[in-house]
């Protein structure tokens, strides 16, 4: 194998994965580092690099860096670095596609516990209480059946969520950016262009949020939007906090203008203990662990080593960021 090109990754690959991108790199410099020494003391040399944090100072540390494979889908987190900048002259890649079969079943794992009033029953299991009747602890009583799923943002994810819908005979509704009026789609029973947002929200019994965060999309979800909402309405968010306004949320989860909401992301993580959203009765949250999965590492390998093997070639690079759009 060639040693010319240098592969540097703070995710912990397996060794069979490391194995696939040394194959697919041509290269034994596939090195997988544990730690911000072990990072600087290699990034000189990378040409390639595979990491959640990069430092402040990458154009010092890595002068010879043409490409980041970032392991995760949303890349906001990249943005006070300047690598997202156009004139970097660093390609970015995303990991997106790969989280899409967790997290649509993160999502209505989130709206039937919400249809049971899952916790409650934990609860109740673990005071050593049997209920007598559904009734008597609001246990029960929604189904997914017949109800309409609108889901904000059709992309891999989206879509994945919106066949699974289709499987539980649910009504399926989205808002895709780049569709216009009228528009079909074989996933979905109806698309709406952006602006139609409150459309989708009025007839929707389940609201999806799936959209990557970009400045047209923080607090996309405001107040006027929950508003629009139906009173018995659901709202899981799989995206980034900052998509919804939390303050808005809060208030609407408390005034009911909805029946709850899943949270898998917030605006401030991790969230502070004295946030209103943890004693909530109506509200599912978790600390975003939605796209995590047993499947991460060969997934995400093996996406990684099909680009390193177009980057070898020459070829455009799968999920390349287009600042234009902003992810």
């Amino acid at each position: 194998m060639s040693s010319s090109l240098t592969v540097v990754s703070t995710f912990r690959f397996s060794p069979a994965s490391q194995q696939v991108l040394r194959e697919a790199a041509a290269s034994e410099n596939v090195l997988c580092v544990s730690n911000a020494d072990e990072l600087s003391a290699h990034l000189h040399d990378a040409e390639v690099l595979c990491a959640y944090n990069v430092p402040a100072n990458w154009r010092e540390l890595a002068p010879r860096l043409r490409w980041l494979q970032y392991p995760g889908a949303g890349i906001d987190a990249l943005q006070p670095t300047g690598l997202l900048a156009p004139k970097s002259g660093v390609i970015i890649t995303t990991a997106t596609g790969i989280h899409s079969t967790a997290i649509s079943e993160y999502v209505f794992g989130s709206m039937l516990m919400f249809n049971w009033n899952w916790p409650q029953m934990v609860r109740l299991q673990d005071g050593h209480v049997w209920a007598r009747s559904a009734s008597w602890y609001n246990l029960g009583g929604r189904e997914l059946a017949d109800q309409t799923l609108g889901i904000v943002g059709l992309g891999s994810i989206g879509r994945r969520i919106a066949r699974l819908g289709r499987a539980f005979g649910m009504r399926v509704i989205a808002i895709r950016r780049s569709t216009a009026e009228g528009e079909k789609d074989p996933d979905a029973d109806q698309v709406f262009p952006a602006n139609k947002l409150h459309d989708l929200l009025a007839m929707s019994d389940y609201v999806v949020i799936s959209v990557p965060l970009t400045p047209q999309t923080e607090k996309l979800i405001g107040e006027a939007e929950l508003r629009a909402m139906r009173p018995n309405a659901y709202l899981v968010n799989i995206a980034r906090g900052h998509v919804v306004d939390e303050q808005a949320l809060i208030r609407a989860l408390h005034e009911r203008w909805i029946a709850g909401a899943g949270l898998d992301v917030v605006e401030k993580e991790p969230l502070p203990s004295d946030n209103p959203l943890y004693s909530m009765p109506n509200v599912i949250l978790t600390p975003h662990i939605s796209g995590a999965s047993v499947h991460y590492d060969e997934r995400l390998a093996a996406l990684f080593a099909e680009n390193l093997r177009r980057y070898r070639a020459g070829q455009p690079l799968t999920n390349r960021y287009d600042p234009s759009r902003g992810y």
